[in-house]
């Protein structure tokens, strides 16, 4: 399936690339981010806002396949041009294969900044008891975990969620010997059914892992790999972690907390985050087998729907 929103491109030009993503709407340039605005976010043209930068070759005008962070941008906003629909059409599927990545990573540290970097702890004290995502892309998910992770019931069965909440979409019943959520709201963890251990740990203050070599099957990311800003160290923590051959899956869709989300990932498209988080695999060299597929469910034709798609792979 294709999406819009992205192209397969060079990882150089996040770099080096100098159009703007750029939305004018009563006469003053906006960051498409700023569209994304919360309570508390007054405006995302200052100073502590990250340099805005172009991801690849084919997705200079791509955002978010006509949505930011969840919010819906209408003609008004788009100064008479709809500029999901001048992004190329990429299969995302083939996107990671064979891909020529560069020799060093082309992200700097300017790329994970975030609009609010206050402490994650705060913005997360307060349980949230919602969903991120809609149902049908919710059902997608757990669908591919159904076929992915080990069959349920196996009590030699290790799992590990991080940035876990309350639901961790795994198929209904589903059980195993271990199946641990790692995240920020201690009342979110103790309601999540599908937990038999859960820890409090924040992995953006320190991206490590508080468990044995070799412990789980599988580690799950959902809908929350957007928001982690050290992704490389963690990622080798998530290797390290699995038992050999064990597998990685980071789930993701075009919603968002946009004031946490790291930059980057707020000023490109669908494609361009298959690439991103591709990249954290690719560069954390410690994973193989690199994969990636879109799991959207089919659009609602009056009412559209949560596009959905799983970068994954096995360690090496």
């Amino acid at each position: 399936m294709s999406v819009r929103g992205g192209g397969k491109g060079t990882l150089e030009r996040v770099a080096k690339g100098k159009r703007r993503v750029e939305i004018r709407r009563r006469g003053r340039t906006r960051n498409a981010a700023a569209l994304g605005r919360t309570e508390g976010v007054e405006d995302h043209n200052d100073n502590r806002k990250p340099e805005r930068t172009n991801l690849f070759k084919k997705t200079r005008r791509a955002i978010c396949s006509g949505i930011v962070m969840g919010w819906s941008l209408t003609s008004g906003n788009l100064d008479r041009r709809n500029i999901a629909a001048e992004a190329a059409r990429v299969n995302v599927e083939t996107l990671l294969k064979d891909y020529k990545w560069p020799k060093e990573m082309p992200f700097s540290d300017q790329d994970f900044a975030r609009f609010d970097e206050t402490q994650d702890k705060e913005f997360y004290s307060v349980p949230r008891f919602v969903t991120h995502i809609d149902d049908n892309a919710i059902n997608a998910l757990t669908k591919f975990y159904g076929e992915r992770l080990p069959p349920s019931g196996q009590s030699d069965t290790a799992i590990l969620d991080i940035c876990s909440s309350w639901i961790s979409h795994l198929p209904k019943g589903y059980s195993a010997g271990k199946i641990v959520g790692l995240g920020m709201n201690e009342e979110e963890l103790k309601a999540n059914p599908a937990l038999t251990d859960w820890i409090v740990k924040d992995l953006n203050e320190e991206p490590t892992l508080p468990f044995d070599d070799n412990t789980f099957d599988a580690v799950l990311n959902a809908v929350s790999v957007d928001y982690l800003t050290k992704p490389l160290p963690l990622f080798r923590e998530i290797s390290r972690v699995l038992k050999p051959g064990g597998q990685a899956i980071m789930s993701f869709s075009n919603r968002c907390f946009p004031t946490k989300a790291i930059g980057i990932w707020t000023r490109v498209g669908d494609a361009d985050h298959v690439l991103i988080v591709g990249s954290y695999f690719h560069y954390s060299g410690a994973f193989t087998a690199l994969q990636a597929k879109d799991i959207s469910p089919p659009r609602n034709p009056i009412f559209g729907g949560d596009p959905m798609y799983v970068v994954f792979a096995n360690k090496a």
